[in-house]
């Protein structure tokens, strides 16, 4: 599970060193990111909220001060209405979020569990599988010169959603894949996963997927992280791993080493859009020490999941703060 109801959050295996981290300070640039994917309603029991990991991942890395265009498509319906005006209120632009006539926005219906963990039901076909990538969007977006892209699994588990991406790449030369597995059942298979992440130079999972994947890859051999990274990098030639870890905290394999980065202790609202706002806070901090990023997205990570929603209200100044206290201190949620 990716959190614990009161529990630590990211919380390490090694000790604190809160020396590299006073040293979190603001960029003085932004990177170009172009973030590919669903646009889909979370729908909960008492409650719907606009969430899809690359929204939620394009709503953080905005907010932090990158530079981030949202490639997707909603329905002509009432959600997608809605998820068009939502979008422009994050600050976001719609230029390449495109309107179609003949699918429905997307929809997840949302059960979370005592601790805040979330699982979800998603009803596809869906508005973001029927983007159409024509030429004239493709030399809009050319245009832009992005430095990442960011892609999961879900919204490129159909083949044509798969062949778009592939296609999209190949005209981005220079562009640099940032990967966020995000297994949702029945949408992925190993093969996709595999062939997807050949894509990226970052790759970001929790220890759940990673598992599953090494055993479906090495049924016989025993699981281990290490063993895991080891082999998933040097495959696929990744730069760098992200796993989070849960109660247990996160973990970075970069340059053949693996480390892990000690968190904090808070109350969990609920766990949704977390892990996709510590993806946004980690490739925001591209350029700092490894430890600066990984503390950098575990302040933003535990921060979302404090509070309900997948794209919650909450400031920089708010992150570093978190970032800068020492690792398993119990903040409360007035205090974030």
């Amino acid at each position: 599970m990716f959190f614990q109801h009161i529990t630590l959050l990211f919380f390490s295996r090694e000790p604190a060193d809160t020396s590299a981290r006073a040293q979190i300070t603001q960029k003085d640039y932004s990177l170009r990111i172009l973030s590919v994917g669903e646009i889909l309603w979370d729908v909960f029991q008492d409650r719907e909220s606009l969430g899809g990991a690359p929204l939620n991942f394009s709503a953080s890395a905005h907010r932090l001060g990158n530079t981030v265009a949202l490639m997707s498509a909603v329905g002509s319906d009432r959600r997608g209405t809605s998820a068009i005006q939502a979008i422009l209120r994050l600050g976001l632009s719609t230029d390449f979020v495109q309107t179609v006539h003949n699918m429905g926005t997307g929809e997840a219906t949302v059960k979370t569990d005592g601790d805040g963990n979330a699982t979800f039901l998603i009803h596809r076909p869906a508005a973001f599988d029927a983007v159409d990538l024509d030429d004239v969007l493709i030399s809009k977006v050319s245009r832009l010169h992005p430095d990442w892209i960011y892609f999961g699994t879900l919204a490129h588990s159909l083949q044509q959603g798969e062949h778009r991406l592939i296609r999209l790449i190949a005209a981005l030369p220079g562009v640099r894949g940032f990967y966020d597995i995000n297994l949702r059942d029945g949408h992925w298979n190993l093969s996709l996963v595999q062939r997807l992440s050949a894509l990226a130079s970052i790759v970001k999972l929790n220890e759940t997927e990673a598992e599953i994947l090494f055993r479906l890859t090495f049924p016989s051999v025993p699981f281990s992280l290490e063993r895991f990274c080891l082999h998933w990098s040097s495959t696929y030639d990744i730069e760098t791993l992200c796993i989070t870890l849960g109660a247990d905290g996160c973990a970075i394999y970069h340059q053949a080493k693996l480390e892990y980065f000690p968190g904090f202790r808070i109350d969990v609202a609920d766990t949704v859009g977390a892990g996709d706002a510590f993806a946004a806070a980690f490739l925001h901090g591209l350029g700092w020490t490894m430890k600066d990023r990984a503390m950098f997205a575990n302040a933003l990570g535990a921060i979302v999941a404090s509070r309900s929603g997948a794209i919650p209200s909450w400031t920089v100044d708010e992150c570093r703060h978190l970032a800068a206290c020492a690792p398993g201190e119990s903040l409360k949620k007035s205090t974030l």
